[in-house]
């Protein structure tokens, strides 16, 4: 069974782009369908169906989610929609000099959508903007063995 997985990008400067971009190349030669969507003016609705999605979102602020973001992330936290049909990883960027917020963008989608049911495939990828690695380089890497955790979770062979 082909695997279709939605990655849904929060950035401020281009990054979490560049980084869905590397990831999503990275599955689709594994035999994975892709769509990248940015998430300008997406509300809860982009889940109704159910299915596979990762979230790949910088942290911008105070540990804020990026603007491009905040539309969705509030209309979840004020609808609260069930979301027990949603698998899903996060990709989270951050800068570790912001000790008390580190990767808080992606970390703050992760609590949310478990808080509204979703079921979290593998490990939060934390990546730090100092630690002299790129940040697509470092996801590629993560996505590969989380696409295989993910095959397990729906009982394909990974």
């Amino acid at each position: 069974m082909a695997l279709t997985l939605t990655i849904l990008v929060g950035t401020m400067t281009g990054t979490a782009d560049l980084v869905a971009q590397d990831v999503a190349e990275a599955l689709t030669s594994h035999g994975v369908t892709v769509d990248i969507v940015p998430m300008d003016g997406l509300g809860p609705d982009v889940f109704a169906a159910g299915g596979l999605f990762l979230i790949c979102s910088s942290t911008y602020g105070q540990g804020d989610v990026p603007d491009n973001g905040q539309a969705l992330f509030n209309a979840l936290e004020a609808e609260r929609p069930d979301l027990a049909h949603v698998r899903y990883g996060v990709i989270a960027l951050g800068d570790r000099t912001y000790t008390a917020t580190f990767c808080y963008g992606g970390k703050r989608f992760d609590a949310l959508l478990g808080e509204l049911g979703a079921q979290r495939i593998g490990d939060v990828l934390l990546h730090d903007a100092n630690a002299g690695t790129l940040p697509e380089e470092v996801a590629v890497e993560w996505a590969v063995p989380w696409l295989d955790g993910l095959k397990v979770a729906l009982g394909q062979a990974a």
